[in-house]
Formats: structure tokens, C-alpha cells, sequence
């Protein structure tokens, strides 16, 4: 334990440097629009050392009561005395993984909670803050139907105001990967999940949870400003081991290796390992498919503006064929998915793309 904490305080004092080495390439104090605290489990965090991250945040950047600040939490991993910390110190709203409430499916996943630890954090999380997100995960084996409608009818009643519901997506090397290639679990057939999406749609919607992008609803005025950034391309700047930043054309990411981090970060070095410069194709493709993706839709002068000509001949083709087929509509000079279209997202992003 004590090995443990160590850790901990190591890495804690390697974040902080990563923040204070940045400062003298931000410029004047940035004022934050949103403050994410995710990846791994930063709901373990101790309070004392997220305090302090807070302190340190305070001194480079400009935050008030108005920025939207999250911080990821796993079930089973929080006290009520430590929600109550971080309502103190600012943080205003929690995303609480709860992927499923079947416990030997949470299990199988290597998700150590139970149903027993949703019901506890929600249960705790309500006396201090008012903008709770959960996800969840469509699609999981040893989840019927029934199970799932179940589960997200009992939602309904929950102290939240944001709901995230993906598509399981199997990752290779992971558990769930080896047991599905071994036959050992079964996944649902594609088309039924899709039924069972629609009706998550409709019946999310019936209880006052607009969906505002493809995996994401929400009660009006709590959608997540956050991930909205993310979808409309915005820069963003990420600190830690793991994270990523972005400035409109290029990515960057920090090393993986906790030991290669610290000893970067004593060295006064810079963490970043992989940089990605995104191609003018690329950043055409994720306009279209991250502007579909939102109810507000894509606006077409945003794409058009850097399209070449073969590009745009091919995208005002596609998009006149997609609405003959109800798959788009148009509105203003903003193109949006129709319920038809948002079961095809996909085929539409790329009928509308050429690399010409």
C-alpha cells in the first residue's frame, strides 16, 4: 500500500511539472471552457493530491463556477465524503461508468463494481451534484432484450440528467476479444442491435432526453460542453500519461510508460511520443462525420470552404442522392441525419467523401 501511494505521489509531482513546463508556450492566462479528469480510474485519486492539481491548474489557467469540470468515475471506487471534496473544490458534474447492471457480464468485462455499487454512487452523487452522466453499453453478450429494456426503463427514474449509450466495440487482445473468437460468447446479430438502439431512441426521448449526438442524450441544457469540443474540432491541450492534445491539424500524445513519464518529466523533457499530421483528406472526412453525427448537423460552406472541385462535385451528388433516399435533410445550408439515417451514420460519412 505504501508502495502504492508512493506511486501515486511520484506521478502526482510528474503531472504537475508536465503543467508548469508548459505555461511558457500558452501564452497569456487561457481562460477553460471544460476540465476533464479521465483515463484509468481518477475516481481513486486521493482527494489531497487532487486538491492540489487544482491549485496548480488555478495558477496557469483562468476557471470559475460557469466551466464545465468532469471527472470520470468508476462504481465502487468513491465515498460520500470524497463526492463531497470534489464538490467542494469545484468539480460540477460526474460521468459514472455503469456499462451494465448484469454483474457477471460486468465481470466478464473485467469491470470490478456491482449493481449494488450504481445504486450506491448514485444514491450519494445526488446530494451534491445536480449534472450526472452514465453510459452504458449496447450490444454486450449475456444481455437479452428484455434485460436491456429493463435496465434503461429503471434509468428513467435515476438522479441523472445525461445518458452515453455505445456500440460494444471489441478491441483485439482484450478478454471479450479472445472469448468471442473462441466461441466461448456469442454477440447479438448487428440488425438487432440497431431495433434495440431505435427503441432506446424513442423511449430516452419519451422521458425528456434529446439525443444530441449519435451515443449521447441528454435533459435540455446538460449536454456535455466537453465532448462537444471534440466534435466540433476544437484545440484542446491534455496532461499525464496517455494523453492527448490537439490544435486543428495536428494530434499528440504522451507516452504510455509510467516509468519512461517520470523520468521524462524529472529530466524536465517533453512527454509527447506519437504526433499525427492530419491530412487535408482527413480533416475533410472528420468534418463530415463528426457534423452528421450531432443534431445540429454539418454545415456544407464548413466542408466546402477547402474541398477541391471533384470533391465538392462528388459531395453535392451524394448528398442529393442520400436525400432522395431519406437518408439526409437539408435545412439553411446545414445537412443533418434522418432516424433512417442515423442506422447507416457510416455508409452516409463515406458516400459523401472522395479523396479527390
Amino acid at each position: 500500500m505504501a508502495s502504492h501511494e508512493q506511486f501515486m505521489k511520484d506521478y502526482h509531482n510528474a503531472l504537475k511539472r508536465e503543467i508548469e513546463l508548459f505555461e511558457p508556450y500558452a501564452g497569456p492566462k487561457e481562460r477553460l471552457q471544460t476540465i476533464y479528469f479521465g483515463g484509468g480510474t481518477p475516481s481513486t485519486y486521493p482527494a489531497e493530491l487532487l486538491l492540489d492539481t487544482f491549485a496548480i491548474l488555478n495558477t496557469h489557467f483562468i476557471f470559475d463556477e460557469k466551466t464545465e469540470v468532469t471527472i470520470e468515475v468508476n462504481p465502487g471506487t468513491v465515498t460520500q465524503d470524497l463526492l463531497r471534496v470534489w464538490h467542494e473544490v469545484g468539480i460540477n458534474r460526474l460521468s459514472i461508468g455503469v456499462q451494465s447492471l448484469k454483474d457477471i457480464v460486468l465481470k466478464s468485462l473485467n469491470r470490478h463494481q456491482t449493481a449494488l455499487d450504481v445504486y450506491a454512487v448514485l444514491n450519494d452523487a445526488s446530494k451534491y451534484f445536480e449534472n450526472v452522466s452514465v453510459d452504458f453499453i449496447l450490444g454486450l453478450p449475456g444481455v437479452s432484450d428484455d434485460e436491456w429494456k429493463t435496465m434503461i426503463q429503471e434509468a428513467m427514474n435515476w438522479p441523472i440528467k445525461h445518458i452515453s449509450v455505445y456500440f460494444l466495440m471489441v478491441q483485439e487482445d482484450t478478454p471479450l476479444y479472445f472469448k468471442v473468437k473462441t466461441k466461448k460468447m456469442t454477440l447479438p446479430p448487428d440488425d438487432a442491435t440497431v431495433d434495440l438502439y431505435d427503441w432506446t431512441v424513442d423511449t430516452l426521448k419519451a422521458h425528456g432526453f434529446d439525443r444530441y449526438e449519435l451515443s449521447n442524450f441528454a435533459k435540455p441544457g446538460f449536454e456535455s460542453r466537453h465532448n462537444g469540443a471534440y466534435w466540433d474540432r476544437k484545440s484542446y491541450k491534455g496532461f499525464g500519461l496517455g494523453a492527448c492534445s490537439f490544435n486543428g491539424t495536428v494530434r499528440f500524445q504522451n507516452g504510455k510508460n509510467l516509468g519512461a513519464y517520470l523520468a521524462k518529466m524529472a529530466g524536465d523533457q517533453c512527454p509527447i511520443e506519437e504526433v499525427e499530421h492530419l491530412t487535408q483528406q482527413q480533416i475533410s472526412l472528420e468534418k463530415i462525420m463528426l457534423g452528421l453525427r450531432q443534431r445540429k448537423g454539418l454545415l456544407i460552406a464548413d466542408y466546402v470552404l477547402e474541398a477541391t472541385e471533384k470533391q465538392k462535385d462528388h459531395f453535392f451528388k451524394g448528398v442529393t442522392q442520400l436525400q432522395e433516399g431519406g437518408f439526409l435533410q437539408e435545412s439553411q445550408g446545414v445537412i443533418r441525419l434522418t432516424p433512417k439515417g442515423y442506422a447507416l451514420e457510416n455508409e452516409v460519412t463515406l458516400r459523401l467523401f472522395s479523396e479527390l
